[in-house]
C-alpha cells in the first residue's frame, strides 16, 4: 500500500515536531523518584527526605522517596541503572557504592560507568567508640592494648562491606593491630552489643552515636574525618595519631548514564542552592554532617577516588560477600 504524499508529509512533520514539544516541557513535569538503598529512619534516609522536600518546593513537583533495601544498596543501584535516562529516577549515592565495586565480584552494573554524578549532599565522619569499661581512653592506648592482646579484641560492624567494616579494616591496616570482625545485620545491633560489652569497639556514624555519647554510655576515642567534628569538637581525629587515616560517610545524587546534561545541571543547581540555605544547612548540621556542595564533575571525581581507595582496603582485608 502506498501512502498519499500529503499524508506522508503530515506524518513526517508530526514526527519531527514531537521531540521539540517533548523537549519544550519544563523539567520536572511530573513526580520524580529518589531511590534509597537503606531502610527508613536512618541518616541516609533522613538526608534523602530533606533534599527531596527541598527539590519539591523549588520545582513544584513531588520528589518521592522510595526505599529499596537489600544487597548493600545494590538492588537500589541496579533499579536506577535500568531506569530510563530521563531525570525521573534518581539514586541516593553513598559510600556503599564505592565499596561494593570491589567487594562484590559479580555485579550486573559498573557504578562509575553506569551512574552519572549529579551532586554531593553531605559528608559525615564515623566515631571510634568503646564501652566505658574498656581500659583504653585514647587511640594510642587502644592501639597499645590491642597489640598486647592480639586476636582477643572484637570490633562490630553493620555487616561485611559496610562503611563501618572497611573503616575498621583501614584502621587495622594502618596501625598493624589484629582484631576480630563481628558482622551484624545493621549498625543498631552492633551498637547494642557494644553497649553490652559483647564487642569492644565500633566505628559508627556520628549522627547515630550522639545519643549514647551524650548519655555517657559510650566513650568516643576519635572521629574518622580529616578534621574534627563540629558536634564533637573535643574529640580528636584518628589522623592525629595515625597520619593519613581518613574515612567518611557520604550522600549524594546520581542518575542513569546518558541522562541529558541540562537535567543534570538543573538538579545540581537546585541541590547546591539547598545546601547554601541556612535552614537546610542547619538541619544537616543537627545530624552531625557537613554539606558537600560542588559540580557534577566534582562529585564524580570524589566517588572515583573513593572507589579506588576502598578497593585497596577490600583486597588487603580479603573481605568477601557473605
Amino acid at each position: 500500500m502506498t501512502l498519499p504524499r500529503r499524508g506522508f508529509l503530515q506524518l513526517a512533520a508530526g514526527a519531527a515536531a514531537f521531540p521539540v514539544v517533548a523537549r519544550a516541557q519544563p523539567y520536572p513535569s511530573r513526580p520524580v523518584r529518589l531511590i534509597v538503598g537503606f531502610a527508613p529512619g536512618g541518616t541516609t534516609d533522613i538526608t534523602a527526605r530533606l533534599i527531596g522536600q527541598w527539590l519539591s518546593e523549588q520545582t513544584g513537583q513531588q520528589f518521592v522517596i522510595e526505599n529499596r533495601t537489600g544487597a548493600a544498596t545494590n538492588i537500589a543501584t541496579e533499579a536506577v541503572v535500568r531506569a530510563p535516562a530521563d531525570g525521573y529516577t534518581l539514586l541516593l549515592v553513598t559510600a556503599s557504592n564505592a565499596i561494593n565495586a570491589t567487594f562484590y565480584a559479580k555485579l550486573s552494573f559498573n557504578f562509575i560507568r553506569d551512574i552519572a554524578p549529579v551532586a554531593g549532599i553531605i559528608r559525615y565522619p564515623l566515631v571510634m567508640q568503646v564501652n566505658p569499661s574498656f581500659p583504653a581512653k585514647t587511640v594510642p592506648e587502644f592501639i597499645s592494648y590491642v597489640k598486647s592482646n592480639p586476636g582477643k579484641i572484637s570490633y562490630g560492624s553493620g555487616g561485611n562491606g559496610t562503611s563501618i567494616h572497611v573503616a575498621s579494616e583501614l584502621f587495622q591496616m594502618m596501625t598493624g593491630v589484629d582484631m576480630i570482625h563481628v558482622p551484624y545485620r545493621g549498625g543498631a545491633p552492633a551498637m547494642n552489643d557494644l553497649l553490652g560489652g559483647q564487642v569492644q569497639v565500633v566505628f559508627n556514624p556520628v549522627p547515630e552515636s550522639m545519643e549514647f555519647i551524650k548519655a555517657g554510655r559510650l566513650r568516643p576515642l576519635a572521629v574518622t574525618s580529616a578534621t574534627r567534628s563540629e558536634v564533637l569538637p573535643d574529640v580528636p581525629t584518628v589522623g592525629e595519631f595515625v597520619p593519613g587515616y581518613e574515612a567518611s560517610a557520604v550522600a549524594g545524587i546520581g542518575v542513569p548514564e546518558k541522562t541529558p546534561a541540562e537535567i543534570v545541571n538543573k538538579l545540581n543547581k537546585e541541590i547546591n542552592a539547598g545546601l547554601a540555605d541556612p535552614k537546610l544547612k542547619a538541619r544537616f548540621a543537627d545530624l552531625g554532617a557537613a554539606v558537600f556542595a560542588g559540580s557534577p564533575s566534582d562529585f564524580g571525581k570524589f566517588m572515583a577516588e573513593e572507589t579506588e581507595k576502598w578497593a585497596k582496603v577490600v583486597r588487603s582485608s580479603g573481605a568477601k560477600t557473605e
